[in-house]
């Protein structure tokens, strides 16, 4: 008899150990999940982390080698959005459900591929077996500004169905960067 109560307490101890764990996850999570900000809040805060670093570079590294990286960084990122076309606006993500090897994430994101508007959300499966991590997408929502293209449509029922976002991201693209020649071709003639 006693060598049950001591396994019911030992049971009780694995499950608030298991609930700390938990509510450990969700606070995290809820301290990094990512909101939209504006570009003028983005400048705001790059301002206010140089003053302080200009304060605080005493035995780290010199201001000038931080605004070359940020540089750096700004120069990538603005080759990327050249390249594809794409700019995000905003991202969002929230954390449904979180154990030990499974994690259910909803996505927001929203942005423009040259002149074409488009939304998504989604949710992404991740499980983690071993070493080995996979993800899956599910419920993929595609909102696009309103065309009277019916293969568009076709084409982002087809996607959600699916729900690949890599053919989404790649063939807007290449949508999006031929309708613009279309419109400057189409602005010519009139």
């Amino acid at each position: 008899m006693d060598e049950n109560i001591y396994q019911a307490y030992e049971d009780e101890i694995q499950a608030l150990e298991e609930e700390i764990w938990l509510l450990t996850e969700k606070y995290e999570d809820m301290r990094q999940e990512s909101t939209f900000f504006s570009d003028e809040e983005i400048l705001k805060s790059i301002k206010s982390l140089e003053r302080e670093t200009q304060e605080e570079t005493k035995g780290h590294e010199s201001l000038s080698d931080l605004k070359a990286q940020l540089e750096s960084l700004e120069t990538d990122l603005s080759f990327l959005m050249k390249f594809t076309g794409f700019q995000f606006t905003s991202h969002s993500k929230q954390t449904v459900e979180r154990t030990r090897n499974r994690m259910v994430q909803k996505h927001r994101l929203s942005g423009k591929c040259h002149s074409l508007s488009f939304q998504l959300e989604f949710q992404l499966l991740e499980m983690q077996n071993n070493e080995k991590v996979s993800a899956v997408v599910s419920d993929l929502s595609i909102i696009m500004e309103s065309r009277e293209d019916s293969n568009v449509s076709k084409f982002v029922s087809s996607t959600e169905e699916h729900g690949s976002l890599l053919s989404f991201f790649r063939s807007l693209s290449t949508y999006a960067e031929w309708y613009e020649h279309r419109r400057r071709t189409f602005l010519h003639f009139k």
